[in-house]
C-alpha cells in the first residue's frame, strides 16, 4: 500500500519534470557555485523556465544554482552569429539561472561546462590544450591546467563611466544587516555586477543574502551584487587578496561567481589605485580564485580567471 502523502509530490512536478523523463543529466560545481549540465548534441531540448527551475529546485529537484546546455552552437541563433567570426567555436554554453531565466555568462560555469565536455569524452582537451566555446557573452577561450581550468573573460568596463570615474561609485546599496545604504560600483563582465566594498570582516559576516539587496539606480537588465572585504594586507607578493560573498540575479546567494569575482578584483583595483596589482586571489565561500588582469592589443584591460572545476554525480530524469 502506497503512503498517502507520496502522489501529491508527482503531481507537483508533473508540468515541468515529467516532460523530461528519461534526460541524462550531470551535477557539477565550481568552488560549490552549482550546476545541473545537459548534452544536447542535436539541439533538441526545448527547456523553459519551469523546466529549469523545477530541475534546479533544492528540495524537489536535482538542486542547482543554474543550469547548462552543452549544445552545438549551429544549433542556436545566438551559436550561428559567433560561428561567423569564430568558426572553432563548436559548442554553445546556454545558462540559466536557477528561476529559469536566461543569463549571459557565468565564470565558474565556463570552468565546469568545458570540464563536462572533456570529461565525457565529447572534446579532446589535455592539460596545456586550449578551447574555444561559444557563450550569450561572446567568445571564450578556456585552457587546461594542472589543477583547472583558465578562462580569457574579455575586457571589463565599467557600466556608468562617467559616474565611476567622477567618484569611484556610481550607486547606493541597502542590504539586509547592513545599518546604512552603502556606495557601489558597478562594472560589466558581459553581465552586469554592482560591487559593495566593507570593513571590517563583522560586516560581510552579517549581511543577510537571503534578502535581495536595492539597488539605485539599478543597471538597465538589473545586476548581481557582490560583497567585498580587502585582506590584511591588501596586496603582499604583487598579489591581491579579497574576500567577497555575492547575491546572483535569479537565483540568490551563492557560494560563488566567476564573473562577480572578476568584477570585484577590477573594482577594488579602481579603489587601491597605484596600491592595487594585477594579479588577485578573491576567497568565496566555495574556495579561492584567482583573477588577472592584461593589456590587449586594443589598450583594455582583458581579465583572466583560473580555478578548479568538479563534477559530482550523474543521472537519469526519472
Amino acid at each position: 500500500m502506497s503512503h498517502p502523502l507520496a502522489e501529491p509530490e508527482s503531481d507537483h512536478l508533473a508540468p515541468s519534470l515529467r516532460q523530461l523523463n528519461g534526460v541524462s543529466f550531470t551535477k557539477g560545481h565550481g568552488t560549490g557555485n552549482d550546476f545541473v549540465l545537459l548534452l544536447d548534441s542535436g539541439g533538441d531540448l526545448e527547456l523553459t523556465p519551469a523546466h529549469v527551475s523545477a530541475l534546479c529546485d533544492r528540495h524537489l529537484g536535482i538542486g542547482a544554482d543554474g543550469l547548462i546546455r552543452a549544445v552545438p552552437s549551429s544549433e542556436l541563433p545566438e551559436g550561428r552569429e559567433l560561428l561567423g567570426a569564430a568558426p572553432e567555436a563548436v559548442w554553445f554554453m546556454d545558462y540559466r539561472n536557477g528561476d529559469g531565466s536566461i543569463a549571459e555568462m557565468c565564470g565558474n560555469g565556463v570552468r565546469v561546462f568545458v570540464h563536462f565536455l572533456a570529461e565525457t569524452g565529447t572534446i579532446d582537451l589535455p592539460v596545456g590544450g586550449q578551447v574555444v566555446i561559444g557563450t550569450r557573452a561572446g567568445v571564450r577561450t578556456v585552457h587546461r591546467t594542472e589543477t583547472g581550468y583558465s578562462i580569457s573573460m574579455g575586457p571589463w568596463s565599467f557600466i556608468d563611466p562617467e559616474m565611476a570615474l567622477e567618484s569611484a561609485s556610481d550607486s547606493l546599496v541597502r542590504a539586509s544587516g547592513l545599518p546604512e545604504p552603502r556606495p557601489a560600483l558597478s562594472i560589466s563582465m558581459g553581465n552586469p555586477h554592482t560591487v559593495v566594498a566593507l570593513s571590517p570582516q563583522e560586516d560581510l559576516d552579517q549581511v543577510n543574502l537571503h534578502e535581495k539587496p536595492q539597488v539605485d539606480p539599478v543597471p538597465p537588465n538589473g545586476t548581481n551584487v557582490e560583497f567585498v572585504v580587502p585582506q590584511e594586507p591588501l596586496v603582499s607578493d604583487g598579489i591581491g587578496h579579497v574576500r567577497m560573498r555575492v547575491h546572483e540575479r535569479g537565483v540568490g546567494e551563492t557560494m560563488s561567481c566567476g564573473t562577480g569575482a572578476c568584477a570585484a578584483a577590477a573594482a577594488v583595483r579602481v579603489w587601491a589605485g597605484a596600491e592595487g596589482a594585477d594579479s588577485w586571489l578573491v576567497d568565496v565561500p566555495g574556495g579561492t580564485v584567482q583573477v588577472d588582469f592584461v593589456r590587449n592589443e586594443d589598450g583594455a584591460e582583458d581579465v583572466i580567471l583560473s580555478g578548479p572545476a568538479e563534477l559530482v554525480y550523474s543521472g537519469t530524469v526519472n
